[in-house]
This record gives C-alpha cells, sequence and structure tokens, in this order.
C-alpha cells in the first residue's frame, strides 16, 4: 500500500512524518505550512521542520495523469516506448558485434600462440632425441681393446660382425656364459618338480576376472601396444611398447606412467624390463636397439647390430647381453654395456627372414622363428645351429621355453601352438586354435607351470595336461602381449585396442 500525503491526498515524492500527529506529508508541502503557521494541519499543534523524520521509501510511481488516458495519449506512450526499445535494441547489437570482433581476434592470437608452441615443443623434443642418439654413438666409436693385427677391423664401423667375430666372444666371455649355466642348472635342480607353495592354482586360476584396464599409455593416434614385459624383480612395473613408437613404463599398484621413452623412428615391437636393474630394452624396425634408463628417462645406449628391421629381442640370465634378430636373415649377440656386437650369424642355407628369438633358461642355447615356419635351435658358445624342427604351415610369430628347461612352445600363423620335447627333439602335442587365430605372444610363467597364448583372445593352458583353464575376450583388438605376475597372482595383456589390461581373483 503506498503512503498518501494528508495535505494533497497523492503519493508524495520525499514523504516524511509528524512526530506530533503521526501523519504523512509531502515535505515541500508540509515545510511551507509550518513556515506559515507553525502549527501541525492536522490538530494545531505546534511543529518546526527539525521535528520532521523523513521515511526512505522506493522510487513512486505515480498514476498516470487523467489526459494520458485518452487513445491519442495512449499510442503516443506506446510509439514512446517502441522507440525507446528500437534504440536499446540498436545499442545491444552494436555492443554484440564489437565483442565478437575482439572475441575472434582474441581467439585468432590464441591459436597462432598454440601453433607456436607446439613447433617449439616438437623442436625441443627433436633436439632431445638428437642428443640421446649422439651420446651412446659416441659411446659405441670410443676406442676398444684391439689386437694391433687387426686395425683394418677396428677401424670399419659399419662391419661390426667382422669386429665382434674377432674380438668379441673372448675365452672369457665364454667362460662366463657357461659358468652361469652351470649356476643356473643347479638351481634348477634344487627345486626339482615341485611347484611352488606361493603359486597359484589351477582352481583359483580358473577363477581369474579382469580387475583393471588402461587406455591411455599409448597416442591414439597411431593405436596399438605391440609388445608387453612385467619386471622380474618388481611385477608391479609394467613394460609396453606401441605403435606410436613410445616404450612406457607402467606402475600397476599406482595406476600411472612412470616413464615415457621417445627416440626410436618407427613402432616398438619388442620390449624387455631389466631383471635387477632400472634398465629396459627395446627394438623396433628402424633397426635399431635401444638401452634405457627408467629413472633418467633417457636413452643411454643404441645398439646397431641390424641392417634391417629387428623382429625378436631377448636379455642373457647374465643380465650383460642381448640376443636379437631379425629380417636381415642375421641374430646377433650383443654387450649391453658397450654396445658392440660380439657375434653375428646366419644360416645361409634356409635364406630367409628371422621372426622372433627366445634365450633357453640356461643361456647357452637359443631359438630362433622364421618366415618359412621353421623353428632353429642354436648352440651361443659354437654359434652353430644345432636342431631343426619342421611342422608349422605359416611363418613363426612367437617361442618361449618352459622353466624347466625341457619344453619348448612355438606360434605360427597357422592358428597352432605346438609344444616340443627339447630332450627327444620332437613335437610331442599340437593345440589346434580356431580357424584364422593368430597367435601373436606366447609365455610360460616363472614356474612353468602355466603357458599363456595371446592373440585374438587370451587362453591359459596347465602344463602336462595341456588342457584349457582361461579364456578372456575382452580386448577389441589382437592381443599382442600377455605375461604373469609373480607366482601367477595377475595376468596382464596388451592390444591393439591400446589397452593394457590386467586379471586376477
Amino acid at each position: 500500500m503506498s503512503l498518501v500525503c494528508a495535505i494533497c491526498n497523492e503519493v508524495p515524492e520525499h514523504p516524511c512524518i509528524s512526530p506530533v500527529s503521526n501523519h504523512v506529508f509531502e515535505r515541500r508541502l508540509i515545510e511551507k505550512y509550518i513556515a506559515e503557521n507553525g502549527t501541525d494541519p492536522m490538530n494545531g499543534q505546534p511543529l518546526s521542520e527539525e521535528q520532521l523524520v523523513d521515511i526512505k521509501v522506493t522510487h513512486p510511481i505515480r498514476p498516470k495523469a487523467p489526459s494520458a488516458t485518452s487513445i491519442p495519449a495512449i499510442l503516443k506512450s506506446l510509439q514512446d516506448e517502441w522507440d525507446a526499445v528500437m534504440l536499446h535494441s540498436f545499442t545491444l547489437r552494436q555492443q554484440l558485434q564489437t565483442t565478437r570482433q575482439e572475441l575472434s581476434h582474441a581467439l585468432y592470437q590464441h591459436d597462432a600462440a598454440c601453433r607456436v608452441i607446439a613447433r617449439l615443443n616438437k623442436e625441443v623434443t627433436a633436439a632431445r632425441e638428437a642428443l640421446a642418439t649422439l651420446k651412446p654413438q659416441a659411446g659405441l666409436v670410443a676406442p676398444q681393446a684391439v689386437p694391433a693385427s687387426q686395425p683394418a677391423a677396428a677401424g670399419g664401423g659399419g662391419e661390426p660382425m667382422e669386429i665382434s667375430e674377432q674380438v668379441g666372444m673372448t675365452p672369457e666371455i665364454i667362460q662366463k656364459l657357461q659358468d652361469k649355466a652351470t649356476i643356473l642348472t643347479t638351481e634348477r635342480k634344487k627345486r626339482g618338480k615341485t611347484v611352488p607353495e606361493e603359486l597359484v592354482r589351477a582352481e583359483d586360476l580358473s577363477k581369474y576376472r579382469q580387475v583393471a584396464s588402461h587406455a591411455g599409455l599409448h597416442s591414439a593416434s597411431v593405436p596399438g601396444i605391440l609388445s608387453l614385459d612385467v619386471c622380474p624383480s618388481d611385477t608391479n612395473k609394467v613394460l609396453t611398447g606401441g605403435a606410436d613408437k613410445n616404450v612406457v613404463v607402467f606402475d600397476k599398484n599406482e595406476e600411472q606412467i612412470v616413464a615415457t621413452l621417445k627416440g626410436h623412428a618407427k613402432k616398438v615391437t619388442s620390449v624387455i624390463y631389466h631383471p635387477s636393474q632400472s634398465v629396459v630394452f627395446s627394438a623396433s624396425p628402424d633397426a635399431t636397439i635401444r638401452v634405457w634408463s627408467v629413472t633418467g628417462g633417457n636413452c643411454i645406449q643404441v645398439v646397431r647390430a641390424h641392417e634391417a628391421g629387428v623382429t625378436g629381442l631377448s636379455l642373457h640370465a647374465t643380465g650383460d647381453y642381448l640376443l636379437s634378430s631379425s629380417e636381415d636373415q642375421y641374430w646377433a649377440f650383443s654387450d649391453i654395456q658397450t654396445g658392440r656386437v660380439l657375434t653375428k650369424v646366419t644360416d645361409e642355407s634356409a635364406g630367409c627372414a628371422l621372426t622372433c628369438a627366445q634365450f633357453h633358461p640356461d643361456g647357452l642355447i637359443f631359438g630362433t622363428g622364421t618366415a618359412d615356419s621353421q623353428i632353429k635351435i642354436w648352440d651361443l658358445k659354437e654359434r652353430t645351429n644345432v636342431a631343426n624342427f619342421p611342422g608349422h604351415s605359416g611363418p613363426v610369430t612367437s617361442i618361449a621355453f618352459s622353466e624347466n628347461g625341457y619344453y619348448l612352445a612355438t606360434g605360427a600363423q597357422d592358428s597352432s601352438v605346438k609344444l616340443w620335447d627339447l630332450r627327444k627333439l620332437k613335437n610331442f602335442k599340437t593345440i589346434s586354435l580356431d580357424n584364422n587365430y593368430e597367435v601373436k605372444s606366447l609365455v610360460f610363467d616363472q614356474s612353468g607351470t602355466y603357458l599363456a597364448v595371446g592373440g585374438s583372445d587370451i587362453r591359459v593352458y596347465i602344463c602336462k595336461q595341456w588342457s584349457e583353464v582361461l579364456n578372456f575376450t575382452d580386448h577389441t583388438g589382437l592381443v599382442t602381449g600377455v605375461s604373469f605376475g609373480e607366482n601367477a597372482k595377475f595376468l596382464t595383456s596388451a592390444g591393439m585396442d591400446r589397452s593394457l589390461r590386467f586379471y586376477s581373483l
């Protein structure tokens, strides 16, 4: 309800109240009345201007004058309102256009700044990679202890095989390999045929389910994880190599990336985690093998053992030497400390690319797979082919030795896994898989009790019975790597769908 002046009976512009009569007045009118009479107009009591009390109210809306209620006056009022709205709308449009221009300019500046930052980041990355490459190369050309009678071989540079053949496989190295093999054989005999008590039993393994999946380790623009390994001394550390040319170290417990290692010019097809050092190895079709420091996050050595893409990688039990296979038809045995190739051999009678390589647990023999479906067993000390296992009908994709040293598992592009007895040199079991099944990875657990197969899906078999205890189909692409945790307490896998998955109870 509006306040009304007691004198004019209209809504006052500046209302005030008289403490004498408690009536509301327009201040202008009551002041004139007090100046003339000196009393309150309502009861005649004495009243002064100082006694008046102002009332704070919102701005009053006065009723329109009677003249404004005619049709012409209403039309004029509407026209005035329309004109005011149009003027206000025009002003808003001008302000909107100015704001749009300012925003467009700001976005252009932001885009230009982002392009400059991206270019600078690319240049910094390229410079770091070049520096990481130059450092190990500088180490490779350092003076070596070469007999004086062989200066040409020492200075060849482009012929590491010739240098290696003459000065690499020294009696000291061969003795070191023999001593390590003796120790490993003795330990294996002590363990005997008993299964470790901590090993997960088959009935529990069959209950494994996917417990974690991580898809952000490698680039989404070039999807695919091509290789996988688990650190033997700390199975929480998982190593992956991707189609994006990167090597990634992932912490399973923390669920975060420990290191992203960049330097390869092509995709990374093989990775290995050193069992006792914070060092990892990777191989690529760019014909290089790289040694990385996980703590430093940088490349500390580049081994240039081949002239074509490296297809397989295996670490010797001493932890000091690497075996590699290549599309150039050679296998190479290299020193990871110096980057020197100690020996490099090919089977001239075969004349086909090698597709994979793996050391036997004692380190004195190893196996290679070929593109013409052959499995070859080699004597490392003599550097000779001592046995061949024919039987597959497609290129061999993966081989794995059992920890007991008796069994060899091989997979090929013929949708089968074959088990070989190294004592009798024959195939004693063939696991026929579904039609068009692609075997990409084979691995025994550390006790040799279980065999995992990765390819179109994941399958786990219990050795001796060779019966299937697990089958996972969670990956949406080919499974390129599988590996067991300590005592098979978990199983991990990686695939072309860019995901790293973990399975356990």
